[in-house]
């Protein structure tokens, strides 16, 4: 059934398919398949759809994606459910796979799920069987992650919705805002899915957390829940110029003007500003123009309203400008909004308009006289100097006059001159002048005069000059131009007239009334050109001549019609005889006839015009042409005063006529109109002017027409006319605005003499009225302020009008000082708004209310604005007075380090209502042990970051603070204010000092000291104490608590300096660490330190080798010669003879570290080695490392030092103390010692043969790695220093001469107290662990025990605790007591075992001498496993069952015995048969029985601590057998300290304490033995010279001398009045502690013997007494019955009396007091553990009163506690 195919899967499925069933194997083709070792199989196989009673069959594909044949077998599923074909194995082929049909067969409507095995030689996997019941089910995502979002805006994310179950499911979601879903609503069939979009619209910025529910099923709902995640922030947008170094315009802020400058009218220029967005969210934003009214445009555009940002990206936004008013100031705004309008930035754009700038070189150009029939021409310049290209347009017809130019219309472009020809062709023999206007577009016209005269051989005028116009003029003026000439020549000659200073004609005074005579003045071009009475009805002056009409339309003029003419009405308005003569154009349709009149005064003539066209469908206009001039004026002889000369005056009528017919179009017009919109902005009641532009591109005539009556509000010049092919006409446009009310204008422009071709110009024009806008209605208010403070506030004026304006602001005298305003007069552009700054500053204490006018007018002085505009602004503000308080007024910084900057802030509170400047001061306080004129010249310790600031009102300011203490001392400094103001700056810190805080800091270095050490390896049975003293670290300790020297803080880290192998030393002290001796190839001596930090600051340490403080150089640049010395450290260093670890640390505040230093024994010799202990900004101390490693068969003695110093003895102390100097074998072999007292004898013989130094061990003998003592007595005779160099021999060895130096002192001056605290102090080592070396498994409580000062009497004891820190192991331990045997020192229990977690208590006692001593002891407790020393008894005792069984056996070695006899032997040596063969036969003979192997033993005494011969057990049973050898114990070390006096001495000297010690009697001289040569022998001379003193040996002379002297000592202390005071007061002193132990009644026997002058007697009875005295008491009871009374009374006074003396016994007094001290033992040991709680509160049990007791014993006294 199982067949191979290729890599194309089956789809045999016998079930009924669907439309679903084909979903869902599509769907399963897709399933994710796996590889197990090269086999791809399916993940999973599925059954959807299926039904009960049916099988549906699946096929499982297995696939060899190996590249080697594969070979499987496989299991059936085990559910009867799912079954496939019989197992058999499978045999795959590289890339063929193989197909199991797997058959579902369900029996009820359940879940089902199996697996089916597949094995191979490297293992199995299996494929899940799955077949589900049809369900709802939707996939959706747990969690779904939104793009960041800036507030206000909005983001979305889509996710898919997929129905991964087997119906058809209806959702629904439900979400929380700022989340929204769509759709929210929906249905998905089987296997297909939906996109769903989720919207984020933040309002707050922070991360959001919702989740989106979906519910969907059927009539049970089920739910999914997606976890929707955003992050909105708000958006930041900048906006900066490009081309300009600016950092962009905050947000709300105004920012300098975006100026486009002067930008040509018309032309648009672009410019660019960058908006900038700083956040990290997408920021969308608009742009909104400011709104204005409607006539308001000032050209400035921009395409974008609204835009995106990206995050951290920018968005360049290009503003437009085009202006159409030429010299307009143009301002406008826009604001840029972002995040819904909360954030804005407002841009401000400012612009100008620039047009031409069109001049003519001369005003006037004269043609002198010609004859008529001739032409003269003269040139005439125009020059445009601006950029901007002009259109200009001389308004004159060139074809129909006398002056014609050759160029009158044209564009002159930017920064050109051109130079136009004028022809003079006169057509009469008169005076011709003409005042023509040059328009130019966009420009005020210019005018120009033309002139000249015309002779006939019968007419010859005064030739016309340029001084006769300007007389003319004057005359005009002066209203005598209506006069001819020969009129005013009489008057003038009759006195009627006179002449001024330039020549015109004036009035005589007495008829003008002595008013001054009237000047010309060059009248506004405009106004001249629109009002010039030529051709308009309004004049600016009263008209000589006028014409009517002057503009005329023939209308249709058809040529074969009779001509039409017109009727032209000339009127003289002169009082002289004119005539008028009109130019004559032959090739004109238009003729004038006559072509010269007469006009007598004050007359009127008619001339006719006659339309005459010659083609049909053809536009004719023109321009008529005369002049008008006085009939005098025709010869110069009839001019008798040029002054009174008048010019011509020209008539101009313009005229058109077409000839279409009446039904035929015109031709169409082609042509560019350029008109603004407006009129530029003017005030109210005046002219406003604009230009207009009409252009003829194409090649035929245009003919225009305005229709005056149609728009009369606008005039326009000229209203008719025709533009030439390719020329153009320009328009100038009057209105006169009358009120503020936008008027809008329709002008009809009729184009060709053709209603259709008629252009309506829209323009609109509004008059402007002075009107401001103040900020805030306004009301200025000001915050309240401290007298004399000011305050500056920034408030906007805006120009509510288009025009500019003038402003200028006055505030009242009085106010004057209260009050300023910047700046106070200005100018304010159309729209501007202007921020000033305003100035407030109040003198005193009080509400103010003032007042400001602003004055406006325009800026034009042409309107004549109203004197009374003006507003009025309020400003409002209050005075105070106010005070600055710190929140904290002691600010502690604690500990700095010297040298470190440590930073605080000071917050200033102000709680009033104004705001308060202030100036801070400091004043230096300091306390500590130093030079108070040092510490004033360092540098301020103390910096504020600013000593002036600002407080605000109701708020706190932040003053940070640097603090660098220079020294090591407490500083405290006084922060003072002082409240400044803008009038007395200067004099502010003159001002009185208020307290405001106070700051304390305490400068500190880092201190280090060394709490602890000991020792590892062959220096482990070493003391404390001694490594103390090896390592010196009492100086150590010491000389960190001082100051660093200036050159230890030359490089206050640890740094690479040092160009030399031998680094340069900064530091005074060197110290040498002594690590003593140790035999070669010894196991490494190791000392380990405990580093404390004790200060308050962290603290940086490092131990330097010379290399670390190496500079790395080139090879070239070091020096290749080395000195002996540096070679030796080079060696030391490269061997690594010395180690420290760890190098370097930091330690903390109260943090402990231990250091690791050892010392290697590699090779023979004395190692030194300078290392550098360098703490960070502190102390650089150099040690020395040094040590001796030694040979083996050495004798070697280390000295740590060539000097010991003895403790001072006081002058005159009976008994000296003994005192020992210690000796130390760091060999491996035992020393023995020798004292040389040679220089001891001369020191006696040089002190009268006192004993001064005194060696009780001169010779000894010292163990490998021991401590030999010798003992000395130093009696001093005078108070004085004793020196001795004494020789010590080593015997085979070296001899060292110590220096042995001893003080004595004068105990009236110096108390034995003090000396005795010295000796106790000088052992500085810690009492308590604190190191454990690694596998240690035992402690001591205590390291070190200070019995203190005890008379030699008396024993004291200490209680100590051995530890087991272990947790699971037990240890033994044992006290070492064979090397203080001269001191009596008991430990109890001396041994024992200890469990895991448990503390032994130890009692050390020190037991009297007899002998005063001080007393330095190493007691040594030696610890051991129990588990390894149990290991060590049960090798050991196998061993020596060895060795017995190996002494009663041998071995035969001879060759045939092994064959004939069978050994019974075990252990034959089978090897010594080689070692016969060689021999000769006898000695094989005597070599056949040969012994058993030696027994080697453990190594010998004399090898040094930790050397080991290390022997292997082989197989070989040649090897010897190793002796097993104990486990290495660990020693732990006590130093017990005492010192002992005699009793005489310590009453003397510590009266008060004696108290406190027991006297035992008698003493109790235990047998000492002393391990040194001479020590018994001078010991036992002692005892017997102390033997002879005593009074039991001594002679009847000797006793009577003492009693003679006791006697004399009695009677003088009997009559000293001071010593019978002192007995008195001992009554009342507090009950000694021995007699405690007494009763009533022997205190009263006592009292009774007082007088007993040997009460030692009664305590030197002995037992035997006693026993007597009983039995002589038990005789007199028996014979004497008869006195029953007496004898009771007289038996109860003996038994007293017996008992009181049997109290004082010394046994009695021995046994109370082991009593108490077992008893205080057995408390102590069960407070240890746990039984008893010392420190409990007592419990007070009120018992009932007993009466009968009361009765009973009335006189019991209180017991005493």
């Amino acid at each position: 059934m199982l067949a191979q195919v290729p890599d194309e899967p089956e789809n045999s499925d016998s079930s009924r398919k669907s439309i679903y069933d084909s979903k869902v194997s599509a769907r399963e083709a897709k399933k994710k398949k796996v590889v197990f070792w090269g086999i791809e199989v399916p993940e999973t196989l599925s059954w959807h759809g299926w039904e009960l009673g049916k099988e549906m069959i699946k096929h499982l594909t297995l696939k060899n994606v190996h590249g080697k044949v594969q070979k499987l077998r496989y299991r059936a599923p085990s559910t009867p459910f799912f079954f496939t074909v019989f197992p058999q194995p499978i045999t795959l082929n590289p890339g063929m796979s193989v197909t199991l049909p797997i058959v579902f067969r369900p029996s009820k409507e359940m879940d089902y799920e199996d697996t089916i095995f597949f094995m191979k030689a490297e293992g199995e996997f299996s494929v899940t069987l799955h077949a589900m019941l049809p369900r709802f089910c939707l996939s959706v995502p747990a969690a779904v992650q939104l793009p960041v979002c800036a507030v206000h805006s909005a983001t979305e994310a889509t996710f898919a919705v997929r129905n991964v179950g087997d119906l058809v499911s209806i959702f629904a979601w439900e979400t929380s805002s700022p989340f929204s879903v769509d759709p929210m609503f929906g249905t998905l069939n089987p296997g297909a899915e939906c996109m769903v979009k989720v919207v984020f619209k933040p309002k707050v910025a922070g991360v959001h957390y919702a989740a989106a529910t979906c519910w969907f099923g059927g009539e049970v709902k089920q739910m999914r829940t997606i976890k929707l995640k955003a992050l909105a922030k708000y958006p930041y947008l900048c906006v900066s110029m490009t081309g300009k170094k600016s950092e962009g315009v905050q947000p709300g802020k105004f920012q300098d003007a975006l100026c486009f400058g002067s930008v040509p009218v018309g032309k648009t220029v672009e410019k660019c500003v960058e908006i900038v967005n700083m956040s990290l969210v997408d920021a969308p934003f608009r742009i909104e123009q400011a709104e204005g009214p409607l006539l308001r445009d000032y050209g400035f555009s921009c395409d974008v309203s609204h835009d995106v940002v990206p995050a951290k990206g920018k968005l360049v936004l290009r503003i437009r400008f085009q202006p159409h008013v030429v010299g307009e100031h143009s301002t406008d705004y826009f604001t840029i909004t972002s995040a819904a309008y909360h954030l804005k930035t407002v841009l401000k754009v400012v612009g100008s308009c620039k047009g031409p700038s069109v001049s003519l070189h001369q005003h006037s150009v004269n043609f002198g006289w010609i004859n008529l029939g001739e032409s003269l021409m003269r040139t005439l310049k125009i020059s445009n100097t601006s950029d901007v290209p002009a259109y200009y347009q001389f308004d004159i017809d060139c074809k129909g006059s006398v002056f014609s130019l050759d160029r009158p219309c044209g564009v002159l472009e930017g920064a050109t001159t051109l130079t136009l020809k004028v022809i003079f062709r006169p057509a009469h023999p008169i005076n011709y002048h003409r005042r023509v206007v040059c328009l130019v577009h966009h420009q005020e016209p210019l005018y120009v005069d033309f002139f000249g005269t015309c002779h006939s051989d019968t007419a010859k005028p005064t030739t016309l000059q340029k001084r006769h116009l300007s007389w003319y003029r004057t005359n005009m003026v002066r209203g005598l131009t209506f006069y001819p000439p020969d009129i005013l020549s009489e008057m003038l000659k009759n006195g009627k007239l006179q002449m001024d200073e330039k020549g015109a004609l004036m009035l005589p005074p007495e008829i003008s009334e002595d008013q001054p005579p009237k000047e010309y003045l060059e009248p506004n071009p405009m106004a001249e050109y629109f009002y010039n009475a030529v051709s308009s009805d309004l004049a600016l002056f009263p008209a000589h001549v006028s014409v009517s009409p002057r503009e005329y339309d023939f209308g249709c003029c058809m040529p074969p019609h009779k001509a039409d003419s017109l009727s032209l009405c000339v009127t003289n308005h002169t009082k002289g005889s004119i005539i008028v003569a009109w130019t004559p154009s032959h090739s004109s349709a238009f003729q004038v006839h006559p072509e010269i009149g007469d006009i007598p005064p004050l007359k009127s003539s008619t001339f006719y015009v006659f339309c005459r066209p010659t083609q049909v469908n053809s536009l004719y206009a023109t321009e008529l042409e005369g002049f008008a001039v006085y009939k005098v004026m025709r010869h110069y002889t009839n001019i008798e005063n040029d002054a009174t000369i008048c010019p011509s005056w020209c008539l101009t009528v313009r005229l058109r006529a077409h000839t279409y017919e009446a039904k035929r179009e015109h031709i169409i017009p082609q042509y560019v109109l350029d008109v603004p919109k407006i009129f530029p902005p003017v005030a109210c009641d005046t002219d406003t002017y604009c230009s207009m532009l009409l252009s003829n591109p194409s090649t035929s005539l245009i003919t225009f027409s305005v229709n005056q009556t149609a728009c009369p509000s606008v005039l326009v010049k000229p209203s008719l006319g025709h533009v030439i092919p390719g020329g153009h006409q320009i328009f100038f446009l009057s209105t006169h605005p009358v009120n503020t009310v936008l008027q809008q204008h329709v002008l009809p422009l009729e184009l060709n003499s053709y209603p259709a071709y008629t252009k309506e110009i829209v323009l609109q024009s509004c008059g402007q009225s002075l009107l401001l806008l103040l900020e805030g209605d306004g009301i200025l208010y000001f915050k309240p302020l401290h007298v004399g403070t000011s305050s500056t506030r920034m408030y906007t004026i805006k120009n509510c009008t288009s025009l500019p304006m003038v402003f200028t602001w006055k505030i009242r005298r009085s106010d004057s000082k209260i009050l300023s305003v910047s700046p106070t007069a200005g100018i304010l552009q159309p729209y501007e708004t202007m921020a000033q700054a305003w100035t407030f500053t109040p003198d005193k204490k009080t509400k103010y209310v003032l007042q400001a006018m602003v004055f406006v007018r325009w800026k034009s002085p042409d309107p004549v604005s109203p004197k009374d505009v003006h507003y009025v602004l309020r400003i409002i503000g209050e005075g105070a007075l106010g005070t600055i308080r710190a929140q904290k007024e002691h600010l502690d910084l604690g500990n700095i380090l010297v040298g470190d900057q440590k930073s605080c802030s000071i917050v200033l509170l102000n709680d009033g209502i104004c705001t308060l400047n202030y100036i801070l001061s400091v004043e230096r306080l300091f306390t500590g042990p130093c030079d108070h004129e040092e510490v004033l010249s360092d540098l301020p310790a103390l910096e504020l970051e600013h000593s002036r600031g600002t407080v605000p009102a109701r708020s706190k300011v932040f003053v940070r603070v640097k603090v660098r203490p220079a020294r090591r001392l407490c500083y405290t400094w006084l922060i003072k204010y002082a409240i400044c103001t803008a009038r007395d700056l200067a004099s502010a810190k003159e001002k009185q000092q208020q307290f405001l805080c106070c700051i304390v800091a305490t400068g500190v270095y880092p201190t280090l000291c060394i709490t602890d050490a000991c020792t590892i390896g062959t220096a482990s049975r070493n003391s404390k104490m001694h490594i103390w003293k090896l390592f010196s670290l009492d100086t150590l300790n010491e000389f960190l608590e001082r100051d660093p020297t200036p050159g230890e803080l030359t490089y206050k880290v640890p740094t690479r300096h040092s160009t030399c192998l031998i680094p340069p030393v900064y530091t005074p002290l060197l110290l040498d660490f002594d690590f003593g001796s140790a035999p070669v190839d010894s196991e490494p001596t190791i000392v380990v330190l405990m580093l404390e930090n004790k200060g308050v600051v962290p603290v940086d340490w490092a131990f330097l080798f010379p290399s670390d403080q190496k500079m790395d150089m080139e090879r070239w640049a070091e020096d290749a010669d080395f000195t002996p010395q540096e070679l030796h450290q080079m060696s030391i260093q490269d061997n690594q003879l010395f180690s420290v670890s760890p190098k370097s640390g930091t330690l903390l505040p109260g943090q402990e570290k231990s250091v690791q230093l050892s010392h290697r024994h590699d090779f023979i010799g004395t190692d030194r080695l300078p290392v550098l202990l360098k703490i960070s900004y502190g102390h650089e101390i150099l040690l020395t490392f040094s040590g001796v490693t030694v040979e083996h068969d050495q004798r070697y003695v280390h000295f740590a030092s060539t000097k010991h110093v003895f403790a001072p003895v006081a002058v005159g102390c009976s008994q000296p103390p003994t005192q020992i100097y210690k000796l130390y074998n760091g060999g491996s072999m035992p020393v023995t010692f020798e004292v040389q007292l040679d220089n001891i004898v001369k020191i006696k013989e040089k002190n009268f043969q006192h004993p001064v130094f005194v060696c009780l061990t001169p010779r000894g003998e010292i163990l490998p790695g021991e401590a030999g003592h010798i003992e000395w007595i130093f009696s001093p005779l005078e108070a004085k220093t004793y020196t001795v160099d004494v020789l010590i021999d080593i015997l085979e060895g070296d001899s060292t001469q110590i220096t042995f130096q001893g003080v004595g002192y004068n105990p009236n001056i110096v108390r034995e107290a003090a000396t005795s605290r010295h000796f106790f102090s000088s052992a500085v080592i810690p009492g308590s662990a604190k190191l454990t070396v690694p596998g240690q498994a035992a402690t001591l409580s205590h390291h070190r025990i200070c019995l203190g000062n005890i008379p030699d009497c008396t024993k004291a004891g200490r209680l100590v605790f051995l530890n087991n820190i272990s947790k699971s192991k037990a240890v033994v331990f044992t006290w070492q007591l064979n090397s203080c045997k001269e001191m009596v020192l008991e430990v109890a229990p001396e041994s024992g075992v200890a469990q895991p977690g448990e503390s032994i208590p130890c009692f050390i006692t020190l037991q009297p001498t007899g002998n005063p001593y001080f007393c330095r002891i190493n007691l040594v407790c030696e610890v051991y496993i129990q588990e390894s020393l149990v290991q060590y008894e049960r090798d050991l005792h196998e061993w020596e069952k060895e060795k017995e069984r190996q002494a009663v056996e041998f071995t035969i070695t001879e060759k045939d015995l092994g064959i004939k006899k069978k050994l019974k032997s075990p252990s034959v040596r089978l090897s010594d048969s080689a070692e016969t063969a060689n021999l000769p036969e006898s000695s094989a003979v005597i070599r056949k029985y040969k012994t058993l192997p030696p027994i080697k033993s453990r190594p010998t005494p004399s090898q040094p601590p930790g050397h080991n011969d290390k022997g292997l057990l082989d197989k070989d049973t040649s090897q010897k057998w190793v002796k097993p050898e104990p486990p290495t114990p660990l020693f732990l070390h006590l130093d017990v300290s005492a010192r002992s006096y005699a009793i005489e001495d310590f009453l003397s000297n510590f009266a008060l304490d004696f108290h406190r010690y027991f006297l035992s009697r008698p003493f109790s001289t235990q047998p000492s033995e002393c391990k040194l040569v001479d020590g018994s022998r001078h010991r036992n001379r002692t005892d017997v010279e102390l033997k002879q003193l005593s009074l039991a040996s001594a002679s009847k002379q000797e006793l009577e001398v003492v009693t003679d002297i006791l006697t004399g000592v009695i009677r003088s202390l009997l009559e000293d009045g001071h010593f019978q005071t002192s007995v008195r007061k001992i009554q009342d002193e507090p009950v000694p502690y021995f007699s405690q132990f007494q009763s009533a009644k022997s205190a009263e026997l006592q009292d009774s013997r007082q007088g007993s002058t040997f009460p030692s007697r009664v305590s030197s009875l002995t037992d035997l007494d006693l026993e007597k005295d009983g039995e002589r008491k038990k005789m007199n009871q028996e014979t004497s019955p008869s006195d029953l009374p007496e004898s009771c009374k007289t038996f109860h006074h003996k038994e007293l009396m017996e008992k009181e003396i049997i109290s004082r016994q010394p046994a009695v007094g021995n046994l109370v007091e082991l009593v108490l001290e077992n008893i205080l033992q057995n408390i102590l040991i069960e407070a240890s553990r746990g039984e008893v709680v010392l420190t409990a509160q007592p419990r007070i049990i009120a018992l009932p009163p007993n009466a009968s007791r009361r009765i009973t014993n009335p006189a019991t006294p209180p017991c005493r506690a």
